[in-house]
């Protein structure tokens, strides 16, 4: 008996991982819900992905939420984003990888609530990216809480008296929000409530892909989309609920389509030569500013300053970082400060190394300029052994005695009064680090100086401050 031919109408995606890995326990089922609107979302999206060829361009980001799953079927380049940020992500890898194409994928209670502003910026800035937002009215994974999609009336474990308009407002329609922009180039709600709307659904996609694909900028298909488990129905009364009730809040239908009218986005120009930036943003390279020589010895500095406002905290951060890009190294500068404008706490993070800067972020810093005995109190155990340590006193406290690191207790604002003006502390503090140090030259210190303080009088009253911080070294 002969075998009979078949046709296979409905398998598996390319795109989609051979096998959905999860833990022993069940590798049997999804992450998805029976009937959850995601495992049909997700079907249509990577049978695009293979009918459009794109599987090996496609870029996949995936907030939190149900969402987040999507990297456990997608075989396509996956990146995560912080709850609400998959938009702004988005932005960033297609402009890096602009031949690429970057899909979002986000729910309501992600998109709509903590991402209103990353999706209404992205969308208002036409970025050539494809968002694709899943609509089921509630927050799904974290147990059914009020989302800006929730009807009027339904009880959520936020609402539990049913969804109030002069409480909790109306619901938040994103199609029609977004549709009054005039970026985007095409904007399609659809629903998953019956076989027709998924059949909707499929060519929304498809095009919503394809406009990306054509450079002609932001496209978004909002998905109505079903949630039984925390509806509390049943799959064919959650598909049935979509259909009956939430088209009638979230009708089907394109709210903006320009696709044939709009105009393939220009192509990005190339970025600039390194040697062109110091012209783009106005820094002097006259003949009076040292060269930058080629780094001979390793250079690690991980430095921490801190004090209160208004001591230079963040001056003498920016003095060191410039002073390193001067010499050729590689540099970062974070500051961290509190709301006052005098007095707050005021501290930043240094990094002046000749590799990479992996984080700006210094938590175990090789040098501590602590301004006050707060400050002194919270970093002193951080320094590394071997590191050096300039603290504002005349003394250190008793419960800040180390054997394996370098610390001077100098009065260094004092001595600054004495040159002109206390504010120039920090310059002393300076002076005494560049005498201890040799990681940086004075002349880079100096040029950095020449930038960033504008007022020769000033200028003259700093320098003089680094040169008695050099003495204050050895007494």
């Amino acid at each position: 008996m002969a075998s009979a031919e078949y046709t296979v109408i409905h398998g598996r995606p390319d795109s989609f991982y051979e096998n959905f890995d999860r833990k022993a326990d069940l590798q049997h089922t999804t992450h998805y819900c029976p009937g959850c609107g995601h495992g049909i979302a997700q079907k249509l999206i990577a049978e695009a992905i293979d009918e459009l060829g794109i599987q090996d361009r496609t870029i996949l980001v995936s907030p939190v939420g149900c969402s987040v799953f999507a990297y456990y079927y997608f075989d396509v380049g996956n990146v995560q984003a912080a709850h609400g940020r998959a938009p702004a992500v988005a932005t960033a890898v297609k402009r890096t990888r602009p031949d690429s194409v970057v899909l979002a994928y986000q729910g309501d209670g992600d998109l709509a609530a903590i991402g209103t502003a990353e999706i209404l910026h992205a969308a208002n800035r036409g970025e050539n990216i494809t968002v694709f937002f899943l609509n089921n009215a509630i927050y799904g994974m974290t147990g059914g809480q009020l989302a800006p999609t929730t009807l009027i009336g339904t009880k959520t474990t936020t609402s539990p008296f049913g969804r109030d308009p002069l409480n909790e407002g109306y619901p938040l329609h994103v199609a029609e929000l977004l549709a009054t922009l005039e970026a985007p180039v095409y904007i399609e709600r659809v629903s998953l409530g019956s076989n027709k709307g998924i059949m909707q659904a499929a060519k929304a996609v498809r095009k919503a892909i394809r406009n990306q694909m054509d450079g002609l900028g932001f496209s978004l298909v909002e998905i109505v989309s079903p949630c039984p488990t925390v509806w509390k129905m049943d799959p064919l009364d959650a598909q049935k609920h979509v259909r009956e009730e939430l088209v009638k809040v979230f009708p089907s239908g394109v709210f903006r389509d320009q696709t044939k009218d709009r105009a393939p986005r220009p192509a990005k120009p190339p970025a600039p030569e390194l040697s062109e930036i110091p012209g783009i943003l106005g820094v002097s390279t006259s003949a009076t500013e040292p060269a930058e020589p080629a780094v001979k010895r390793a250079v690690d500095l991980r430095v921490r300053v801190a004090g209160f406002g208004g001591q230079g905290v963040l001056l003498l951060g920016e003095i060191l970082a410039e002073a390193g890009m001067q010499a050729g190294l590689h540099v970062s500068w974070l500051p961290s400060y509190g709301p006052e404008m005098r007095s707050g706490t005021s501290n930043c993070h240094v990094r002046v190394t000749d590799a990479r800067v992996d984080s700006p972020m210094v938590t175990r810093p090789n040098v501590l300029f602590a301004m006050n005995e707060p400050s002194l109190h919270k970093f002193f155990a951080t320094v590394q052994p071997g590191g050096l340590v300039f603290y504002n006193g005349t003394a250190l406290p008793e419960d800040c005695i180390r054997l394996d690191v370098t610390a001077i207790a100098r009065p260094f604002f004092e001595v600054a009064d004495e040159l002109g003006s206390q504010r120039a502390g920090n310059m002393v503090m300076m002076g005494a680090f560049l005498e201890l140090s040799d990681s940086l030259e004075a002349r880079f210190i100096d040029s950095a100086l020449r930038r960033m303080v504008k007022t020769e009088r000033w200028l003259e009253i700093d320098r003089r401050a680094i040169e008695r911080g050099r003495e204050l070294a050895h007494e």
